[in-house]
């Protein structure tokens, strides 16, 4: 091969590495990574740590790999900063994006979202910035509260902005503009809903991209609601009262149904969605109350943990059933990939569980030592690795 060819390739190589895009919980934001050849059994004191970086400062945000560059914001003395690492957990960069939230469960909230050769940062005090992924230089930013009369919620604004072909998506929840679409590249206002009026509830929103009128779905308040993706227009919603204003978990999408969890005893409900995306009809409800920890779908079932009923439950997606509930883990997170489930409780501890229809089966487990503060922050996984935020703390484990 010629050197100039050679070069050539090794160029492209990296450009592909460097502009690959990442997001919340998947590609599909629904807690399931596409990754194959990972182990079905680890050993007893967990898989191999590879490395783990203990100055993130406060937070509960997720990371954001993308091709060879790990993204993840903490904060220091109210300052919110995004850590640039490398796939060996070496720091490459460190840049600060101003106040971040201190007035409670301190540190930051948002994951960034990587999206072709940008970085899509959101503060708890409603900053939506978007800055060069190589240069780190700011493109735009918008206050999402002062510039679209928002409000912010009691534990500081947690969203991560959606990103659909030149669009993304955000919730300022003001009675206005309750949710807003921008074009990606130069921040300027594509639409503007009213929507219901109320606050977000730090949900960040689905896209449902198969129907006759492409949707955005997210909860706002106490409803789930549905708006025309290219319009703004809401053109349903659906009950989803909180006692305490807390419905967090981004909704599913699969079969042309849409799965919602809430916690505060409320449950779980899903939704199908008519072929044109104009209506819903609610199809069963369930007693599963998950807070912030999210569910995954693998093949017709729902897997995800309570808050107050303090289960893990396996759910029939065709009916609504408990197929079985149990408690030999505490709540916690949970992601799937290659046909297994991570599950990542609150107490600290990681288990892999295999999907069963009969029991809870937990093939491995082991506890997490390192970091500060509350196990809250969702796992990714990325080839072969599984990385876990605990507060001041981000692991690499070998998977």
């Amino acid at each position: 091969m010629k050197k100039g060819t050679l070069l050539i390739l090794c160029l492209l190589t990296t450009f592909l590495l460097i502009s690959q895009n990442s997001q919340w919980r998947g590609e599909n934001r629904d807690g399931n990574y596409s990754e194959t050849g990972l182990l079905k059994k680890w050993a007893d004191e967990g898989p191999q740590l590879l490395w783990s970086y203990a100055e993130l400062g406060e937070g509960y945000t997720s990371v954001a790999v993308a091709g060879n560059r790990i993204y993840v914001t903490g904060m220091e003395d109210s300052t919110g900063y995004l850590h640039v690492l490398d796939l060996n957990g070496k720091l490459l960069n460190k840049k600060t994006y101003g106040l971040e939230w201190n007035t409670n469960y301190n540190g930051s909230r948002s994951t960034v979202n990587v999206n072709d050769g940008r970085l899509y940062i959101f503060s708890g005090r409603g900053m939506l910035m978007c800055w060069d992924e190589k240069t780190l230089d700011e493109v735009w930013s918008k206050n999402l509260l002062k510039d679209f009369d928002g409000n912010n919620l009691k534990f500081g604004m947690t969203e991560s902005p959606l990103i659909v072909g030149n669009t993304i998506y955000a919730t300022p929840g003001g009675k206005v503009n309750n949710v807003v679409a921008m074009d990606k590249k130069t921040g300027d206002l594509i639409w503007s809903s009213t929507g219901t009026g109320r606050p977000s509830t730090y949900c960040s929103p689905q896209y449902v991209g198969d129907k006759e009128i492409p949707l955005i779905v997210n909860a706002i308040d106490s409803a789930l609601v549905g708006f025309n993706a290219a319009t703004g227009e809401m053109l349903w919603q659906i009950d989803q009262k909180n006692p305490f204003g807390l419905s967090p978990n981004t909704p599913i999408y699969a079969d042309g149904k849409i799965f919602s969890t809430t916690g505060g005893a409320i449950g779980s409900v899903l939704l199908r969605v008519s072929d044109d995306g104009k209506t819903v009809e609610k199809l069963w409800t369930h007693e599963m109350d998950n807070k912030i920890g999210g569910a995954v779908k693998v093949g017709d079932y729902v897997y995800g943990s309570g808050e107050k009923n303090r289960y893990w439950y396996c759910i029939d997606w065709k009916t609504g059933k408990t197929v079985y509930k149990d408690n030999k883990l505490g709540m916690g997170t949970v992601v799937c990939a290659d046909g297994m489930l991570y599950c990542y409780s609150d107490r600290g501890e990681i288990a892999l569980v295999k999907p069963n229809t009969e029991k809870f089966d937990i093939v491995s487990r082991f506890s997490v030592t390192l970091g500060t503060n509350q196990h809250w922050a969702h796992p990714v996984i990325f080839q072969g690795v599984m990385y876990v935020r605990h507060g001041d703390t981000l692991m690499a484990y070998k998977i």
